[in-house]
């Protein structure tokens, strides 16, 4: 699988949101640095796991539309009351 990475603006929003989630949650500030280490982790090690995730969540929901697809087009299907003659 190839490496997740982030846009430089994607990632300075993931670090700044970690930096919160430290300081609120555990009361011990984190620097830039080990929030941009822990994010690497983090995606490293776990990345795969929603990502995988997502692409079968998006599979089921592609799967729902085309059965939806499916029905919309059998109710367009018109009784063939002349067997044998063009519709």
């Amino acid at each position: 699988m190839k490496k997740i990475e982030f846009s430089k603006e994607a990632k300075a929003t993931i670090v700044a949101s970690i930096r919160r989630y430290f300081e609120a949650e555990l009361d011990q500030p984190i620097g830039v640095l080990p929030a941009e280490f822990l994010l690497d982790f983090f995606a490293d090690e776990i990345g795969a796991h929603y990502y995988n995730q997502g692409l079968r969540d998006a599979h089921a929901a592609l799967l729902r539309k085309m059965e939806d697809l499916a029905e919309d087009i059998y109710l367009l299907e018109r009784d063939d009351k002349n067997k044998g003659t063009a519709a």
